[in-house]
């Protein structure tokens, strides 16, 4: 029997801040609806979702505040680079969002947009809760703590 290719993912924006940021509570993946400019613009990689989220309106999910600029050979049909920009998502899972943000006072925040083998462009959005000032501060100390643990474990090997 033939082995399945492992699907590959082309990075178009990340969102590096999230993980700092907020504490992630669960992950979904959505389609978004883009012009033919957007797309041309993502493949460039010179969009940014650092400060954008995911509001509720109407029974639809919308990215507001992503930036994708301009292509600049699309010139009479190109498009706002910071327009909302509807996703895609079943509607079980819309209506949990909602509800999480609604009642539990969560953030529906972008992690990262990429392209699948497909070509299709996809978005990774995590239900996040965000971190108190003590709490960046905690992370930070076991990251550093962590990295200094690989330092030692490297030298006491060699």
């Amino acid at each position: 029997m033939a082995q399945k290719k492992k699907p590959t993912q082309k990075l178009a924006a990340e969102n590096r801040k999230a993980r700092h940021e907020y504490y992630i509570e669960d992950t979904f993946e959505a389609g978004v609806m883009l012009k033919g400019s957007e797309v041309k613009s993502l493949r460039a990689g010179q969009a940014n979702i650092a400060e954008s989220y995911a509001s509720s309106e109407n029974n639809e999910l919308w990215l507001i505040n992503a930036y994708i600029p301009e292509y600049d050979k699309a010139i009479r049909f190109g498009h706002e680079e910071r327009r909302p920009r509807k996703l895609l998502l079943h509607r079980r899972e819309i209506d949990r969002l909602a509800n999480a943000v609604s009642r539990e006072g969560m953030t529906v925040i972008p992690l990262k947009m990429y392209f699948t083998d497909k070509g299709r462009a996809k978005l990774e959005l995590g239900l996040a809760k965000g971190k108190k000032l003590h709490d960046k501060r905690q992370t930070d100390r076991e990251r550093d703590w962590n990295r200094d643990k690989q330092r030692l474990m490297k030298r006491s090997l060699e």
